[in-house]
């Protein structure tokens, strides 16, 4: 038995091909901490936006249950790097959830 197909995201901008990290060192001698398209969105729309998870998930076109386990991992990336001097790379596909 196959996964159910991944829903689309709709996402209103694109940051592909962009990265943040620590100032002072290449970006090819620190570990990089993927962040995909969807995940920024909702965490745009969540924390930028201040949208509950619902209103999130209503323009995302998923559940308000997608739109939390898309926070609860982007969340704990976005600390990771913050914390152990990681670059945040943005990239184009999300990953299976």
């Amino acid at each position: 038995m196959s996964p159910r197909p991944k829903k689309i995201r709709y996402c209103q901008r694109s940051f592909c091909r962009r990265a943040f990290k620590p100032t002072g060192r290449p970006l090819s001698e620190i570990e990089q901490v993927e962040i995909y398209q969807d995940e920024l969105e909702a965490l745009r729309l969540c924390d930028g936006e201040g949208l509950t998870q619902e209103q999130a998930g209503e323009k995302m076109g998923v559940s308000r249950g997608t739109i939390q386990r898309i926070i609860s991992g982007v969340r704990k990336k976005v600390a990771l790097a913050l914390t152990e001097g990681h670059a945040l790379v943005f990239a184009e596909d999300g990953e299976d959830l």
